[in-house]
């Protein structure tokens, strides 16, 4: 593996595990049993790290949103694409740890996230019209665009959800277990818009896929 992979990869590993914030560029080379000046030869500073590391993870999420054009969507594909969004979260928590913090220190990242944000939402949406198509969901065109939103947020403040409103204590109490019980709220933010053909087995997908933990009430 080349050294700047192998700089991303302990990156994020570290970043993941300590917070953004505690860990130096200093540190990684260390960890990586490198010289700092070896680790500035492939990155000027940490918000190129972060940077790069964004890029990686807004490949995968735009692959995981994709729409396959030549059949139609099922119950399943809607549990893969959440189980792949939630999954991402998770291997790259600590930009949703942070974001916020990441967002207001690094302008690069800011406006690229931005027209991230951006392309997420068509893509949230044309999965929720694939689903309209089959008749999994009845809803106009601006409840869509409502739900595609409110799933992002969802989404993407779910980390900020299980910090603030259950009282943990460290980034190290939120498990991925914990952070997959996101998908259970997905789920019910959109049953009401469930036809009466595909409501039943939806929800039994839902209680059998992402039940509702004790720890949500």
């Amino acid at each position: 593996m080349k050294t700047k992979q192998r700089i991303l990869e302990a990156a994020l590993t570290l970043f993941n595990e300590q917070g953004e914030r505690a860990v130096t560029t200093n540190h990684i080379a260390a960890y990586l049993n490198i010289s700092p000046g070896n680790l500035y030869y492939h990155f000027k500073n940490k918000q190129e790290i972060i940077y790069q590391l964004f890029l990686e993870y807004e490949a995968q999420v735009l692959e995981n949103l994709h729409v396959p054009e030549d059949r139609e969507l099922t119950a399943m594909d809607k549990v893969n694409y959440l189980k792949k969004s939630f999954n991402g979260l998770w291997n790259c928590r600590f930009l949703h740890r942070d974001m916020e913090h990441l967002l207001s220190s690094n302008e690069a990242l800011r406006l690229r996230y931005q027209e991230f944000f951006k392309v997420c939402l068509v893509q949230v949406g044309k999965v929720y019209r694939g689903l309209r198509e089959v008749g999994m969901i009845a809803l106009s065109d601006e409840e869509l665009e409502s739900l595609a939103l409110n799933t992002w947020i969802v989404v993407t403040s779910w980390f900020s959800f299980l910090r603030c409103n259950l009282l943990i204590q460290s980034q190290d109490d939120i498990s991925h277990e914990m952070l997959l019980a996101g998908i259970h709220q997905v789920f019910t933010l959109e049953r009401p818009y469930l036809t009466d053909e595909y409501r039943e087995q939806v929800i039994a997908l839902q209680h059998a896929e992402s039940p509702k933990p004790d720890w949500l009430g």
